[in-house]
This record gives C-alpha cells, structure tokens and sequence, in this order.
C-alpha cells in the first residue's frame, strides 16, 4: 500500500526542529513509502535576504534546500521516495516574483498556504478580540476569497490546511455567511485539477483534530476535488501522525482516493 506525507518542515525555517534526513528516516521508520519535504518558503517579495527568520527561511539558503533534497533523494531512492516541494505563502500581489522563483528548480508540488490576511497572521489570537462580532463574516469571507485565488494562481498542487484560521480561534468554524465562499474556494480546486490537504498539526493546536472539518470534507467531495494527507510535521516524530485514522475516516465521508504528486502529476491512490 502506498503511504506518503506530503507536509514536512525542518531546521531552516527557524520554528521546527530537526534536519531533513531526519524526517526522511521518520517517514520510513512509519511505513512510509513517500515523504514529502515541504519547508517554509522564504519572502521572496522582500529586499531582506531573511525577514522574520522565525518563520521561513533565507532566499540566499533557498538554492541549498533545493539541493539537500535533491541529494537525499538519489541517496533514499532504495528505500523511500522523497519528493521535493516547499509550502508557499500566498500574496497577492506578489505572485509573479514567487512563480518566477520557483521556476528553475525541479518540483514534485508546491503546497499553496495562505498565511496572511490583511497582513496580519492568521494564527494571531488577538486579530478577533480586535473585530467586532459583526466583522467576523467579512474576515472570513476574506480568507476564503484569498483561497479561491490561491486556486486559480496556476502555481500550486495543494492547498494547505484551508481552515487553519480556527487553530487558535475554534469559532471561526461556527461562523455564518461564508458558506458560498467555501464552496467556492472547493469548486477551484476541483477545477484546476489540484488537491485540498488533509492536515493533523490541528492536533498541535487549541482546536485539536484535523485541517479542514468533516464539514468541508464533505463539500469538497460534492465537487469532486481530490485530497492528499499532510502531517505538516515541525519535529520528526509527527511525520505521518494519524495517516490510518484519516484514511479511514476519507472512507466514511465517502471519498474512494487520494493522491500525491510527482514532478507535479497526480499518483492516485485508492483508499
């Protein structure tokens, strides 16, 4: 049976530990039989070479990232297929300087994470205690507005965690008026061909569980978007994290396959 985790990070975005040949001996130590290295990618719309180096990693260290992955899949190729991708902001109005920098390098995906809204995280507790209840719809619409784009940019193979907005803040899924969006957001990604990721670092969250609810599995199997699995695993010992219970409950939902991607085709796997 194939197993793949398409979301890892390591030591060079500056918030996960570990370097990548640890997370591929993870990955074969949990049966895998694909791993995914998926780190931050940098800022490469600003003129610092390192901005926020908590958060992603430098654009002078993008070239090595390349390159490790590349090493370390000829040197696994044996034993485990380690695929090369990186988990990308997107930004609006800098999606030509990303596009044209991940343009000379041979990725398997690019995972599409929307990160920001309104240049404010969307993982910052205090961005609702500083809205109205009123505004809340209209941050939400926001944030899905911003996925649909992410969709139709023609960049990316996955979406990444598309519901992360409520880690911190568990309301926001029981907030009302966006449901067109969602839907939306869905309806792209069935369109472009592309894939919604399934996403157990919830777990690692106030909200617990998974990326995206039940409820948003289940439209997007209503439109008939395809899903991949992704731990987003920031210390080895996550990689592959629930990968049965998701399976599983894929299954429930009503969902016959998922899929994972090399040199950006889709591998489908039956469930």
């Amino acid at each position: 049976m194939e197993k793949f985790d398409l979301h890892t990070h390591h030591e060079r975005c500056g918030h996960a530990s570990g370097v990548i040949e640890d997370y591929i001996e993870a990955a074969i130590r949990a049966g895998m039989t694909a791993i995914g290295i998926s780190d931050h990618s940098p800022y490469f719309a600003r003129e610092e070479d390192r901005y926020q180096p908590g958060i992603a990693m430098a654009k002078s260290e993008f070239p090595n990232y390349v390159a490790e992955v590349l090493r370390l899949k000829d040197k696994y190729k044996d034993r485990i297929e380690v695929l090369l991708g990186v988990e990308s902001d997107y930004f609006p109005e800098s999606v030509e300087v990303y596009r044209a920098a991940y343009a000379p390098y041979p990725f398997d995906y690019l995972i599409g994470s929307v990160h920001q809204t309104r240049g404010i995280s969307i993982f910052n507790r205090n961005r609702w205690k500083q809205l109205d209840r009123s505004e809340h719809t209209a941050e939400k619409k926001l944030y899905y507005k911003l996925i649909t784009e992410s969709a139709n940019a023609g960049m990316f193979q996955v979406l990444g965690h598309i519901d992360a907005m409520k880690a911190y803040f568990p309301a926001f899924s029981d907030i009302r008026g966006a449901e067109a969006d969602i839907d939306e957001a869905l309806g792209a990604v069935a369109a472009n061909d592309i894939a919604l990721e399934i996403n157990t670092s919830g777990s690692t969250k106030d909200v617990g569980g998974w990326y995206p609810s039940d409820a948003i599995l289940e439209r997007a199997l209503h439109f008939g978007a395809d899903v991949t699995f992704g731990s987003d695993a920031h210390i080895p010992d996550r990689v592959g994290d629930d990968w049965e219970q998701v399976r599983s409950r894929l299954k429930e939902i009503g969902f016959t396959r998922w899929v994972y991607f090399r040199q950006k085709q889709k591998v489908v796997v039956p469930l």
